[in-house]
């Protein structure tokens, strides 16, 4: 726990007014969710500025303000604790990075180009059945949100931090805060490759998890993705762990085996069931499978971690509505996470097989190799009915007319342009899968066939 006190001497802060021995319990950057007891902290974002908002803040009760601006009428809240930094931002990581220096447990890092969040969840199933364990919460995965989430230790044993970026620097900036134990890199994608220029800088980026990473730590791989296996197979010593499936790891999948609902397989002569029926979701269960060990957590744990793990909102969300299946996996798509999409998709024995895919953003000069490799993917799903939503999708739309597909499409602009199609097409015993970026807001849609509205 800080005092004022401590923030003045880590952050080099300024005392405008208040108490330097009091106590700061936890922090906030948000005066619409902010608690009684929080120190709110005023953020700068490109459409606000958190310093014009620290009175919405006292009225709720809180009672110690840190701004990186001046404001002339704090002398009037005389029960407040005024701090002024230079950059409140670096504030937080300052204070973060000190907790973590205090902390006596292990630290866990988490980064990827797909499935970060899903592998975090995870690994927390299964480390929580042994430890008190932290993880990151949604996806406050960045310069802001990793800080907040260390602040929030109080006698946890382990934490487990997801780690995002958009360009380069910005991990290692994170693992430097962190100082993981260990860190798990899913795999190296197509994600953010408009920002990043290649794949060759997106493994570049995601390898930044070393610069914080401790002297003993362990980095733990897919061996099946092809970037990772190359840097492994150049790089091959005791502190690198691999989990495959296709490639032989120090945890293999082995005997694999899909149904509808599950998928089982073998690691170490033991037998793991998955309760999503999805390779990716081997991957996944194979890094919280590899953890468990390194963490002496004994398997009949870590396989009730694995069998008992649930995913986040709006990532293969299965619901149903009326006799019709809707999978909900409307969180964010990359080129990967859409074909393990698909895949889970092939699965289903429903009567028809209805897909909503919408653009893929983010891909910059990529976009229309990245949504003509789409074309592909769904000739070799069996899908009866398509939907299209947004405007690079027409790389996609053209692929496949080119390439002579006979199914049903429909291409659209915007995502309220579906909803009198799917009226008009959805009947019992269909299964409809929704899949695109956050930016396409195909989440309404889902909305949509659930409630109407």
């Amino acid at each position: 726990m800080f005092k004022v006190k401590d923030i003045i001497k880590i952050c080099n802060a300024k005392l405008l007014n208040g108490d330097i021995e009091k106590e700061v319990n936890s922090f906030s950057t948000d005066t619409r969710t902010i608690n009684k007891d929080d120190t709110y902290v005023a953020i700068k974002g490109s459409n606000f500025d958190g310093n014009d908002f620290y009175f919405d803040a006292i009225k709720k009760g809180v009672s110690i303000c840190i701004l990186d601006k001046e404001v002339s009428d704090y002398t009037k809240y005389k029960d407040t604790t005024f701090l002024l930094v230079d950059n409140t931002i670096e504030c937080l990581q300052q204070l973060a990075s000190y907790k973590i220096s205090k902390f006596n447990g292990r630290v866990i890092a988490v980064t990827g180009s797909v499935g970060k969040t899903s592998t975090k969840d995870m690994i927390y199933s299964v480390v929580s059945k042994k430890y008190k364990t932290l993880k990151t919460s949604g996806n406050n995965n960045n310069h802001i949100g990793l800080p907040l989430t260390i602040l929030k230790l109080t006698d946890e044993e382990v934490i487990i931090l997801e780690m995002g970026m958009n360009n380069l620097n910005e991990i290692s900036l994170l693992s430097k805060i962190a100082r993981p134990d260990i860190a798990v890199i899913t795999n190296v994608g197509y994600s953010h490759i408009g920002n990043l220029g290649s794949r060759g800088n997106i493994l570049k980026a995601k390898l930044e998890i070393l610069d914080g990473l401790k002297s003993n730590g362990k980095l733990i791989i897919n061996n099946d993705n092809d970037m990772l296996n190359k840097y492994y197979l150049e790089n091959i010593n005791d502190n690198i762990i691999t989990i495959g499936i296709d490639n032989m790891s120090n945890y293999t999948a082995k005997d694999i085996k899909y149904n509808n609902d599950i998928v089982s397989y073998n690691v170490d002569n033991i037998n793991v069931i998955v309760n999503i029926p999805s390779k990716a979701f081997i991957y996944n269960s194979l890094f919280a499978y590899a953890i468990g060990n390194i963490l002496n957590i004994d398997s009949n744990l870590i396989i009730d971690g694995i069998g008992n793990f649930s995913l986040s909102k709006n990532r293969l969300d299965i619901k149903e509505k009326d006799d019709i299946v809707i999978i909900d996996d409307t969180y964010n798509a990359s080129y990967e996470s859409i074909e393990n999409s698909l895949n889970i998709l092939k699965l289903r024995n429903e009567k028809r097989k209805i897909l909503v895919l919408g653009d893929i953003l983010e891909l910059g000069e990529y976009s229309s190799y990245i949504h003509k490799k789409l074309a592909k993917l769904i000739m070799n799903t069996d899908i009866d009915i398509l939907l299209l939503v947004g405007s690079d999708i027409k790389y996609t739309y053209d692929e496949l007319i080119k390439n002579n597909y006979n199914k049903k499409i429909y291409i659209f602009n915007k995502y309220d342009e579906t909803y009198k199609v799917l009226d008009s097409i959805l009947d019992k015993g269909d299964v409809i899968l929704l899949k695109a970026s956050h930016g396409i807001q195909l989440t309404k849609v889902v909305n949509y066939l659930l409630n109407g509205e």
